[in-house]
């Protein structure tokens, strides 16, 4: 038109020439629906992935809970109690847990449990591909038996069970963890998923964490361990309260030394180390009662019921519940 100006006519020509292009798509698309067999294919696959993500987003993503939950999580502490002299006299406790910082967890113990949980630990952004691949044929050859196929979870995986989600054995815990797996890997550092795990990893005798399990195992601090009782403490979370046992030293003892020689391959310890602590017992001490007379036991049960009466017993109750709160009473 006469009266257009020069920004009206480029802007018709340009809109023009958008609709030409999708057009031109459009008929593209269509002889290519009409004419290939396999771009129909293709897109059928297409459409079922993308059909596949919603619905698990819908079904499992969307109720997840937050990975920021891990920045400022606080385990459940025992309540300790001294006496008249400031000794330690006694602790309410259901479960054995001693926090320890990342830089206080000795080398071959971060090695002995990688070598046994996760060996690309460093390296993967939260999920082991090739691991999940072989769980995935693991649990269908073992469907419809009472057999439980291996897990295939990174350490990562475990801290989102151990503290997010639950051990419920399903398919669908399995892909919970698997994506909050990548988010924790977005939200903490690998040495603050380290830390979270090897202080909350159950490792039976109702202890919590590496430092509680080798006072449990062995009456030691984790410093003071040796190579063989470092990979023994490693194998424990697959079956804590199996390998524990005496029936099971034999069983223990060869797992133990698979780790061992994991840790070999892995340029984590020398065959010659490896060797020795192979041919070392497992050594583990008897569990151990509660050492109080009569009467004190039913002082400290006295404590015990006045305690829960004023800050409550679980973490729901309060801040300062006696089986979670890290009391200290003198």
């Amino acid at each position: 038109m006469a009266d257009e100006t020069p920004e009206q006519t480029r802007f018709v020509t340009r809109r023009g020439g958008v609709t030409n292009r999708w057009r031109g798509i459009s008929l593209w698309y269509r002889s290519k629906w009409r004419d290939s067999r396999l771009f129909r294919l293709a897109n059928y696959l297409l459409g079922a992935v993308l059909l596949g993500w919603f619905v698990l987003w819908l079904t499992v993503a969307r109720t997840l809970p937050s990975a920021d939950k891990l920045l400022t999580y606080q385990p459940p502490l025992p309540t300790m109690v001294r006496g008249n002299d400031g000794e330690i006299v006694s602790s309410y406790a259901r479960e054995r847990r001693v926090q320890l910082r990342f830089v206080d967890f000795p080398e071959p113990m971060i090695n002995a449990f990688l070598a046994a949980e996760d060996k690309t630990f460093w390296s993967h952004g939260g999920i082991d591909y090739l691991g999940f691949a072989g769980a995935v044929v693991d649990y269908a050859t073992k469907f419809g038996s009472d057999e439980r196929a291996r897990g295939g979870s990174t350490i990562t995986q475990q801290v989102a069970k151990n503290i997010l989600i639950g051990d419920e054995y399903s398919i669908t815990r399995k892909l919970k963890e698997m994506i909050l797996a990548r988010r924790i890997e977005g939200v903490l550092t690998k040495q603050q998923i380290l830390e979270l795990y090897l202080n909350e990893i159950p490792l039976g005798r109702q202890s919590f964490g590496v430092q509680a399990a080798a006072r449990a195992y062995f009456d030691k601090d984790v410093g003071d361990l040796a190579l063989h009782e470092t990979a023994f403490l490693a194998i424990l979370p697959k079956a804590p309260e199996r390998y524990g046992r005496a029936k099971f030293e034999g069983m223990a003892i060869t797992r133990r030394n698979y780790v061992l020689d994991q840790m070999v391959k892995s340029g984590w310890a020398t065959q010659a180390e490896a060797a020795a602590a192979g041919a070392m017992p497992l050594g583990l001490r008897p569990r151990r009662a509660e050492s109080y007379t009569a009467d004190a036991g039913y002082f400290l049960e006295e404590v015990r019921r006045r305690l829960i009466g004023k800050f409550g017993e679980k973490a729901e109750d309060g801040p300062n519940s006696i089986y979670a709160g890290g009391l200290w009473v003198r």
